[in-house]
């Protein structure tokens, strides 16, 4: 062994070692009694970090107020609206969109988009036609048609023609117009509240 390495004392003294591991078990119990509660602290916190992330950029939970989307969505349900989808996918027909109300941005209404830009729609006597064509709309029971009528209209570019399903009772495109995609903030995706309709909606 080289001086320089025992001056830096690389040679152990084994009653000081001894004396030393003693000395590090009595530091290191406090330590250990503490880690399970650091450890949830830290757990929780991640938790609610990811559980801010999901609702501020993607999910966010909202209430439906009024009927005009029966029988999918009752007044009072619960539902999450996904706000980050339609910066990868198009909005398409059928979707269900939350969108702030055209004549009041401090309103938000929730449809079903009908038709899309270029599309070209008619509304005879409660029927819809879609560029030419009936539409069908399995999600609209009977009880819940009206005979409203709405004259040709082609939908402009990025801008949408949205009714509610429940047409008798709904304020829709047939009132304001088709909705500028820029009020569109997010698509309903799912409801959790009441339990017994937790489901996708469709």
């Amino acid at each position: 062994m080289s001086l320089k390495e025992a001056d830096t004392g690389v040679h152990e003294d084994p009653a000081s070692t001894s004396a030393e591991k003693q000395d590090d078990r009595r530091e290191q119990v406090p330590v250990a009694a503490h880690t399970p509660l650091v450890a949830w602290a830290r757990d929780l916190l991640v938790s609610l970090a990811i559980s801010a992330f999901i609702i501020i950029f993607l999910y966010q939970p909202v209430k439906v107020e009024g009927t005009s989307m029966l029988p999918g969505l009752a007044d009072q349900e619960r539902i999450f609206i996904n706000k980050f989808v339609y910066h990868f996918e198009n909005i398409s027909r059928g979707d269900i969109v939350v969108f702030h109300y055209p004549l009041d941005p401090s309103k938000s209404y929730i449809k079903r988009v009908i038709g899309v830009a270029g599309d070209k729609i008619e509304i005879d006597n409660g029927r819809v036609y879609l560029n030419g064509k009936l539409l069908y709309e399995p999600y609209l029971p009977e009880k819940f048609e009206d005979f409203r009528s709405y004259p040709i209209t082609v939908v402009p570019p990025h801008h949408y023609f949205v009714l509610g399903d429940h047409r008798n009772l709904s304020n829709d495109s047939r009132d304001f117009g088709p909705v500028d995609e820029r009020y569109i903030y997010g698509k309903a995706t799912f409801v959790y509240w009441p339990l017994d309709k937790m489901g996708a909606l469709r």
